[in-house]
């Protein structure tokens, strides 16, 4: 409340948007589903970086893209530098505060083997 929505980058495997896993609302692949309801995030000033995991939907970042969301699967990451990338959320977020989540299976799993849901072909250390 003190700040209003705020924007969000968020670096992970996964887009943490399920709506339930086993019956819960609650649980870590959730929370900005659990956000964007509360009116927590200016969605247009959301980016997801770094998205590959596994999903049992056709369309994975289909309920992201409809919030307003920008979508950076790691194949857009892949053997480049995330400069020019970052230089583009650094407009697209603007001044307004922010929130950033970096989950470590945002990494590939060959530089972070102690997550608990590792995602092959993730970005590397030096992105």
């Amino acid at each position: 409340s003190r700040h209003g929505p705020v924007g969000l980058v968020h670096v992970d495997a996964h887009t943490d948007t399920g709506d339930t896993a086993l019956g819960e609302k609650i649980y870590h692949g959730t929370p900005f589903r659990r956000c964007v309801e509360e009116k927590l995030l200016d969605c247009g000033r959301v980016v997801q970086i770094g998205l590959r995991g596994s999903s049992y939907d056709p369309d994975p970042y289909k309920y992201c893209r409809e919030q307003g969301f920008r979508v950076v699967p790691a194949e857009e990451c892949w053997m480049k530098s995330l400069e020019p990338l970052m230089g583009e959320v650094r407009a697209q977020l603007g001044d307004g505060p922010v929130y950033i989540s970096f989950d470590i299976d945002g990494l590939d799993p060959a530089y972070a083997p102690g997550t608990g849901t590792p995602e092959i072909a993730g970005l590397s250390p030096a992105q």
